[in-house]
């Protein structure tokens, strides 16, 4: 499956000249198995975020909602879902949300979170934001508020991204076949 989505998306990085993310969800929302293979596709591109098996469910600029069902790979040793999947799960909705919004020149990094837990998560847990869209690559932060609820919609937890926006490098808009420019010894330095 995702070799046809490299086909028919064939630049599959964050830092080429569109919003491939935006694209991709695009094509794939759509189309059975669509929303599935956006969300694996996410994983391999950030394969950390792969560990929790979230599902993105819907995406808009400014919102997204993201699903993350309760299983063993994600438990404490409390019988819940454990804190760190569930800063896993913020950081995916917060970074797809603001991420699908971004003008086809910038990128983003999270430069810092808080999370607050709420109670216990057991269940499916959904995680939604509704966070700014920057209108340029001009350097800034945005703060990407996310809250998470139970399947009986009880908020288990809400956190804030601090997300830095910018534009893209010059480096990253080169051909993968340029050569590196070469670095300066450390002696060079002094």
């Amino acid at each position: 499956m995702l070799a046809v989505l490299g086909k028919l998306l064939p630049n599959l990085t964050l830092d080429g000249n569109r919003n491939v993310l935006r694209d991709a969800w695009n094509l794939l929302a759509g189309l059975p198995g669509g929303k599935l293979l956006f969300s694996r596709m996410i994983g391999r591109m950030a394969p950390y975020t792969a560990t929790v098996g979230a599902r993105v469910t819907a995406l808009r600029p400014g919102f997204a909602q993201v699903e993350m069902d309760d299983r063993r790979g994600v438990r404490n040793h409390l019988q819940c879902v454990h804190a760190v999947a569930l800063v896993n799960l913020a950081e995916l909705a917060g970074n797809v949300g603001l991420a699908y919004g971004l003008p086809d020149d910038a990128r983003f990094i999270v430069a810092g979170l808080s999370i607050e837990y709420v109670k216990k998560a057991r269940g499916t847990i959904t995680a939604t934001t509704e966070c700014p869209v920057p209108a340029t690559s001009h350097r800034a932060e945005y703060l990407v508020p996310v809250v998470m609820t139970d399947a009986g919609g009880e908020v288990v937890a809400r956190a804030t991204l601090r997300s830095l926006v910018g534009p893209k490098s010059v480096r990253s808009e080169r051909s993968a076949s340029a050569p590196r420019p070469s670095r300066p010894a450390a002696r060079d330095l002094n």
